[in-house]
């Protein structure tokens, strides 16, 4: 009978080549298929799997090899302690956004009943995740993708937010004469033809590519955000790792103040944000 620590060893051998964490990978697709947690597994590992199980599992596991992200296996992706579901088409969200959800609380303050844009929400993590943490906020997401936006709108309602409106366009554009006290974002930041594209091939080129040099994106958000924020809002804005010193010139450059870029856990500049001048 094939029982779980069996199954868990050879499927880590099998993603070995193909994964950066086999063994994170091959917890969380066993795990799925037998309809159970990572704890629940560590705990049995005598557990049988069934043989039809085992045909899902191998389904998975041949995806996997090809490249496919283990969240669009699952259809779901935890952020920010919440659980999200994640299809092909939305960005798989990644532990440095997180930084842009702290960085926004962080400019909230203690200010009562704030209004907050997330712009290019995608699967929600940002928008949702500051909606949680602040029932007082009227949080306004943003997406050019009516598919994204659908995602973003079942994650709400599985999570019971309701202090949350959806707007489908480009950027700005759903959002004449309205101001707010944060716009946050985490844009398409890669420049067209970088290598990495090749280990994202999966997810909606469009979420991540930002023009030849990979700041298209955010130029137009960035010139575009002192006509939308309050006066003393901030600008929190997520960008690559090497991109810092070219994103603070464009805060600058738009008339914001204070501007400074925060790292993530790596060490990486990560996420720029400024406020506009009161």
């Amino acid at each position: 009978m094939t029982r779980v620590a069996g199954v868990l060893a050879a499927l880590r051998e099998r993603l070995g080549t193909a994964s950066p964490s086999p063994a994170l990978d091959a917890e969380i697709l066993v795990a799925h298929v037998a309809g159970t947690s990572r704890s629940a597994l560590a705990a049995d590992p005598d557990r049988p799997i069934a043989p039809e199980e085992l045909l899902a599992l191998e389904s998975l596991a041949r995806r996997r090899l090809a490249g496919e992200p283990v969240a669009y296996l699952t259809g779901r992706r935890e952020f920010w302690s919440l659980d999200f579901e994640v299809t092909p088409e939305v960005l798989v969200p990644r532990p440095e956004t997180e930084l842009v959800v702290e960085r926004v609380l962080a400019a909230l303050g203690d200010g009562g009943y704030p209004a907050i844009l997330d712009l290019g929400t995608g699967s929600g993590a940002i928008a949702l995740s500051v909606a949680h943490e602040r029932a007082d906020a009227e949080v306004t997401a943003t997406d050019v993708s009516a598919a994204a936006l659908g995602v973003a709108k079942r994650n709400a309602a599985r999570l019971g937010l309701q202090n949350l409106r959806f707007l489908e366009g480009s950027w700005f554009d759903p959002l004449a004469g309205s101001r707010f006290d944060v716009i946050a974002s985490n844009p398409p930041y890669v420049a067209d033809g970088d290598q990495v594209l090749a280990t994202l091939a999966h997810e909606p080129r469009a979420a991540l590519v930002g023009g030849t040099g990979g700041l298209a994106a955010i130029e137009a958000i960035v010139y575009a955000a002192p006509d939308h924020l309050k006066s003393g809002g901030w600008l929190i804005v997520e960008h690559g790792a090497a991109q810092g010193a070219a994103v603070r010139a464009l805060f600058s450059a738009a008339g914001l103040a204070a501007v400074a870029t925060r790292p993530d856990l790596a060490g990486h500049e990560r996420v720029t944000e400024g406020t506009l001048p009161r």
